[in-house]
C-alpha cells in the first residue's frame, strides 16, 4: 500500500494544484505540493538516493503535465531531495518545526537548482521583480501548507499507509 500511496501523491498533488489551488492562489501564486511531498520523503526516507530518485521522478511527471522544459523540473527536484536527504539522520523529525523548515529549505534549493538548470539552458535569465514577488508568495503559501501537510505525513509513516514494511 505504501508504493501505491507514494506514486499517487504526485499525480494527486498536480491535480489539487491546478484545480482547487489555482482559485486559492495568492497573488497569482499556488503553492508547489509535489516539492513538499518529495521534501517530506527525503527528510523521512533513511536513503538519500532512493530519494533522488523519487524526486526525480516526480519532477518528470510535472515536466510531462507542463509540457516543455523536459528534466529542468526532474533534475531540480532530484538535486532538492538529494541534499534534503542527507540530513536525514540529523534532525529530530518529530518536531512540526523541522518539516516547515525542510520545506523552506527545499524551496530555496529548488529554485536555486532552477536558476542554474535555466541559465545552462538558455544562457540567460531575466530577472524580474514578479518572478521575486511570485517565489515569494509561493514559498510562504508551501510554509503554511507544509504545517498541517508535515503532521499527517509524518504520522502516516510512523503508523499509516506509508509505513515501511520494515518497521512493522
Amino acid at each position: 500500500m505504501r508504493y501505491f500511496v507514494l506514486i499517487l501523491l504526485p499525480f494527486l498533488s498536480l491535480f489539487l494544484q491546478s484545480t482547487i489551488f489555482s482559485f486559492l492562489s495568492i497573488k497569482g501564486a499556488i503553492p508547489n505540493l509535489v516539492l513538499i511531498f518529495v521534501v517530506f520523503f527525503a527528510l523521512l526516507n533513511s536513503n538519500r538516493n532512493r530519494s533522488a530518485a523519487y524526486g526525480f521522478l516526480c519532477g518528470l511527471l510535472v515536466d510531462l503535465y507542463i509540457g516543455r522544459f523536459i528534466c529542468m523540473n526532474a533534475l531540480a527536484l532530484g538535486a532538492t531531495a538529494f541534499f534534503i536527504g542527507s540530513f536525514e539522520g540529523r534532525v529530530f523529525k518529530e518536531n512540526l518545526l523541522v518539516g516547515t523548515i525542510a520545506v523552506a529549505a527545499g524551496i530555496c534549493l529548488n529554485n536555486f537548482f532552477l536558476f542554474l538548470l535555466s541559465l545552462i539552458y538558455f544562457n540567460v535569465f531575466h530577472f524580474d521583480v514578479n518572478l521575486l514577488s511570485n517565489i515569494l508568495y509561493q514559498g510562504l503559501y508551501n510554509v503554511l501548507l507544509a504545517i498541517p501537510i508535515y503532521a499527517w505525513y509524518y504520522h502516516s509513516t510512523k503508523n499509516g499507509l506509508l509505513r515501511s514494511y520494515r518497521e512493522i
